[in-house]
């Protein structure tokens, strides 16, 4: 099982930055990829951002060049740090965990992160 802890979000005005954070809890196998995806209200989920284990990353292509995500395998640490923010960047966001070993993805609870002026 994975617990996922979700931290950092909030209410910005346009330009400004926030920073999210993830951490993993995993039993007994190792995690292969985190990164985060959101859902703003009416819309389906989509992704943000990815950092596999190996340390390639991966990103929408709605934040690039703004958001960056970083972090630390062997913590199950993941860092998304989002500069430049628009007002559409407003949503819920989830980290997730992906486990290769059972194909499934591990879900947070989400944070809201809101931009407005």
């Amino acid at each position: 099982q994975v617990q996922l802890v979700e931290s950092g979000g909030g209410s910005v005005q346009p330009g400004g930055s926030l920073t999210l954070s993830c951490v993993a809890s995993v039993s007994s196998f190792s995690i292969t990829a985190m990164g985060w995806y959101r859902q703003a209200p009416g819309m389906q989920r989509e992704f943000v951002a990815s950092m596999h284990s190996s340390g390639s990353t991966n990103y929408a292509d709605s934040v690039k060049g703004r958001f960056s995500i970083t972090g630390d395998s062997a913590e199950n640490l993941v860092i998304l740090s989002m500069n430049s923010l628009r007002p559409e960047d407003t949503a819920v966001y989830f980290c997730y965990a992906y486990v290769f070993k059972y194909n499934v993805n591990y879900w947070g609870e989400g944070t809201p992160v809101t931009v407005s002026s």
